[in-house]
């Protein structure tokens, strides 16, 4: 772990959403912040711009998507665009291998559902608790 405890946003990329989360070594927790669209145009830079200048973090996540093998995904390719798009921030970008995240996440709304925690589940939810998942991978491995 580093001197100083780092604060990461991190996310969950996909070809419509893009989920994203911050994270802190100080807690070793994270929550999820928001979803940015992601189309034909690419990413919403904007609304990453936004994120990133609000929560000032030291690192940027990005989840990369495999096969059950461990072998890349369709996706990996793309997931690389982004995190070299992601420089343009002059923050170190790394990967978390993202297998399951979604599922992980989905499991964990409809628990929470289950006990009356939240109401209708949606696909931004789910695509933020993902990132949620991937943000404290990433912590637990530090």
């Amino acid at each position: 772990m580093p001197g100083t405890p780092e604060t990461i946003i991190a996310f969950d990329f996909g070809q419509r959403r893009i989920g994203v989360a911050v994270g802190q070594q100080v807690t070793s927790s994270a929550s999820p912040l928001d979803v940015v669209t992601n189309g034909k145009n690419g990413p919403d830079w904007r609304q990453i711009t936004d994120l990133v200048a609000e929560w000032r973090p030291d690192r940027l996540i990005v989840g990369m998507p495999m096969h059950a093998d461990g072998t890349p995904s369709d996706l990996s390719a793309l997931v690389n665009a982004f995190m070299e798009q992601l420089e343009r921030f002059e923050l170190p970008v790394e990967s978390v291998d993202e297998r399951y995240t979604s599922v992980e996440a989905e499991a964990l709304l409809k628990s929470q559902r289950a006990e009356g925690l939240r109401g209708r589940i949606s696909k931004k939810t789910i695509d933020s608790i993902a990132a949620t998942v991937i943000a404290e991978r990433w912590l637990k491995k530090e």
